[in-house]
């Protein structure tokens, strides 16, 4: 059984020296050092709303109750969201706060809480969602991330995320390191994503197809970078499973510094994003989503 004050515990430990995340930065943010992730100790929140443009059993027709936290522990030149992520934007919250938050977005009605960009804040989304349920509260927990986790830190969300909603950007880590400046990208994304699997297992809905617990995974399909999307494609039938529901994304457009990359200087094109489609296909990966192009 788990022990969530002890996990929570340890989360913050690994703040002294902080390894969170798999940089490994080694400062002491509970002393008010900035990581690489350029995060503290403080809580930085740059939206708290509903959001009814998620994957459907996420939003379901109520909306998804969305914390998007400040900063990142990765640092891709494409970043969709890169005045957040990468500039930093948003506002100091107190772990109080961000407890009365998701209770209000509760009464609200929304079907989940939806923790976005959360990795380097998982400590206190452990021990906000712990308090919280003292409180009454009793939605499902979303883990929208970047795919880049610490299966440790993971393994320590344990019992607090029901549903893992990473990304799997790359399979090719010379192109993590062109595009999201880290090594070993594959390795560490592959191992989080079973860790996700083994804890929650495939995805589960309710009676009205309201996501309860489980796993969907997210890829971006980049231009140019097709035989990356059919590896990331191949890696995820082969292991994690063929059930697996995939959220299949066309909706790249340059910003940020995605202009200083030929390849990422234009739109994706319909003929890139078919093949990708297709692929899912030949695959056998049929639960899931795709988009419009």
């Amino acid at each position: 059984m788990v022990n969530f004050k002890v996990n929570i515990d340890k989360l913050y430990s690994m703040m002294d020296k902080c390894n969170i995340c798999p940089k490994k930065c080694g400062v002491n943010r509970n002393k008010g050092q900035q990581g690489l992730c350029k995060t503290a100790d403080k809580i930085f929140v740059a939206s708290i709303n509903v959001h009814t443009g998620e994957e459907p059993p996420i939003s379901a027709k109520c909306g998804s109750g969305t914390i998007f936290f400040s900063n990142c522990t990765l640092n891709c030149v494409f970043c969709q969201n890169y005045p957040i992520s990468q500039l930093g934007y948003g506002k100091e919250i107190s772990l109080e706060s961000l407890v009365d938050s998701m209770l209000d977005l509760q009464k609200r009605g929304v079907v989940n809480i939806n923790f976005v960009t959360p990795t380097h804040y998982s400590a206190q989304i452990a021990k906000a969602v712990h308090t919280a349920k003292e409180k009454g509260f009793n939605l499902p927990v979303v883990y929208n991330c970047s795919g880049y986790e610490n299966v440790e830190t993971l393994k320590l969300l344990e019992g607090i995320v029901d549903i893992y909603l990473p990304d799997i950007k790359y399979a090719d880590n010379e192109i993590a390191l062109k595009y999201s400046k880290v090594n070993n990208y594959v390795q560490i994304n592959q191992l989080a994503l079973k860790e996700m699997k083994r804890q929650v297992g495939d995805l589960e809905v309710d009676e009205n197809t309201i996501a309860k617990k489980g796993v969907i995974v997210r890829h971006l399909v980049l231009p140019g970078n097709i035989n990356n999307t059919k590896n990331v494609l191949k890696f995820i039938a082969k292991y994690l499973s063929t059930n697996t529901y995939v959220s299949l994304m066309s909706q790249y457009h340059t910003a940020y510094r995605s202009n200083d990359f030929k390849e990422l200087s234009h739109s994706l094109t319909l003929q890139e994003y078919q093949e990708a489609v297709n692929y899912l296909e030949v695959l056998k990966l049929k639960n899931g989503w795709i988009q419009d192009l």
